[in-house]
């Protein structure tokens, strides 16, 4: 199997660092170690994946049978963690975002441009059938030239509750569109093969969050409490982004809001469209012809079911791993491609105008070069 003799660590002993070990468990690897500063945390990780377990990141980076970490701490812990593992000599994926602003994932960036270890970033909705199917078609020109992305990550009710990291800007850097918002976004930018940006609107909203008569219908945000921490984090995001040859993306994306849930990617070509949701394992595919009479064709086209995109993204980074060979997706460039954009976003809110991406570090450059 792909991830045979890859000793695998753990940062970050929640949901998320579970379904990574899980997955490459599945894929051949060994989970030997995991780090998480919650007692209980590293308890059930042990006893799961019978894994030595550390408080700190800093001991799992120098135990000698890792070879790879996964990083799943809030976004503000990414930069320190992923930094010290790959000076260890570690190679790194470090789930979305890249970190919780612009400048730490900067760093981040030029600690993988000089450091021999691999670093990719867990965007793991470009590996779903829905989208593998889409990549297919659209290499076979199938789409002709693409023209418009539109693309949603919309939750009716869905606000993470108040006390959580996620609310939290000190930890998170951002609500809605740095937690759910950021998928969306990257796939857009992923399907036009990360194309120049001429400008960037962005508006941000907090609507929900603070109100003290938030209606949760499905728990989602658990032992919902208003007044529990300070709520600095936007609920919602809309976006227009124009790039160099005349490609344009519409973005929403929100924790909450009046409106019915959407994870809908519509993409608009000069000889079909497509559209499916996001994570989904089915495509469907839009077109019209004359044979016969003018008419409409509707393509859907059935995914295997088994095909996950966190199966199949981490298989990516386990192939890198053993081939020592530069990571054809997921890099780190590309999330920092992302990461700018978010930040874009947020400025041209704030400033009430279109803004441009940040220059990058002049020394940033000469190392991505």
């Amino acid at each position: 199997m792909i991830g045979d003799g890859v000793g695998i660590g753990i940062v970050g002993l929640g949901g998320m660092g579970n379904l990574h070990a899980r997955s490459v468990q599945e894929l051949g690897a060994t989970v030997v170690t995991g780090a998480d500063p919650v007692v209980d945390q590293r308890s059930q990780f042990a006893d799961e994946f019978g894994a030595r377990t550390y408080e700190t990141h800093e001991e799992l980076v120098v135990d000698e049978a890792v070879d790879a970490v996964i990083v799943t701490t809030p976004n503000r812990f990414h930069e320190p963690i992923a930094v010290a593992a790959l000076e260890a000599g570690c190679d790194v994926l470090v789930e979305k975002p890249l970190a919780h602003t612009l400048e730490s994932a900067e760093r981040i960036a030029e600690a993988a441009a000089r450091e021999d270890g691999i670093c990719m970033v867990g965007f793991h909705n470009r590996h779903a059938a829905s989208m593998a199917m889409f990549d297919k078609q659209h290499a076979r020109g199938r789409f002709g030239d693409l023209t418009h992305v539109e693309a949603n990550y919309v939750r009716r009710r869905g606000v993470p509750g108040p006390g959580s990291w996620f609310t939290n800007p000190e930890l998170a850097g951002g609500g809605a569109l740095l937690d759910i918002g950021v998928h969306a976004l990257d796939l857009a930018l992923y399907a036009l093969d990360f194309p120049e940006i001429v400008e960037v609107s962005g508006v941000t909203q907090t609507a929900f969050g603070t109100s003290e008569e938030y209606a949760d219908p499905e728990g989602f945000g658990d032992n919902w409490d208003a007044e529990a921490e300070t709520y600095e984090v936007d609920d919602s995001v809309s976006a227009f982004i124009r790039c160099t040859d005349g490609q344009t993306i519409s973005l929403e994306a929100a924790w909450a809001t009046n409106r019915e849930e959407s994870m809908d990617f519509r993409v608009r070509g000069t000889q079909s469209g497509a559209q499916f949701t996001i994570g989904d394992t089915n495509l469907q595919i839009l077109e019209a012809g004359t044979a016969g009479c003018d008419h409409y064709a509707d393509v859907n086209m059935s995914g295997d079911a088994t095909v996950t995109g966190y199966v199949e993204q981490d298989e990516r980074f386990l192939e890198a791993v053993a081939t020592a060979g530069a990571p054809e997706t997921n890099t780190v460039e590309e999330a920092l491609t992302v990461q700018r954009v978010i930040d874009a976003i947020y400025r041209s809110s704030e400033s009430g105008r279109a803004t441009q991406l940040a220059e990058p570090p002049i020394e940033q450059v000469a190392q991505l070069d």
